[in-house]
């Protein structure tokens, strides 16, 4: 194998484990849906106490749908990072893996210092042969 190839396979093998990482801190925006819940339970169903109040029910839905949304965003994400591995293995997609990779590096610290290697690598003259070469033996 050549160090071009090598090379590749290697950032895919790494965009993997990104797209894991990824994926896994994209469940931490949960918590904000679980409290966002828990709030708008108590506005609903919950009594205060004598000189209190309770919390309210708007203050639960922003909660719980920010929460919602940064977990969709984050596995989207993780997602979009794997298909980018993925098209590096396979050699394809040139432009999609480089705007991801641009878009990695604003996950600090793994997906900076990735994103700056795939971004490195993908500029050269030789790699982008090797996407050129795929791109020109694909059937249809």
């Amino acid at each position: 194998m050549d160090r071009d190839t090598e090379q590749l396979n290697l950032l895919a093998i790494f965009h993997y484990v990104v797209a894991g990482l990824a994926a896994l801190f994209s469940f931490f925006p949960l918590l904000y849906t679980a409290v966002g819940v828990i709030f708008i339970f108590a506005a609903r169903h919950g009594t205060a106490k004598p000189g209190e109040e309770l919390p309210p029910e708007f203050l639960g839905w922003i909660f719980a749908v920010l929460g919602s949304a940064l977990f969709v965003i984050g596995i989207a994400k993780a997602i979009c990072i794997l298909v980018a591995g993925r098209s590096l293995a396979l050699r394809n997609r040139y432009s999609f893996a480089l705007v991801i990779a641009c878009d990695e590096c604003l996950f600090i610290p793994f997906g900076m210092i990735l994103g700056v290697f795939t971004i490195v690598a993908l500029s050269r003259g030789s790699i982008r042969a090797l996407f050129s070469k795929t791109t020109a033996q694909a059937p249809g």
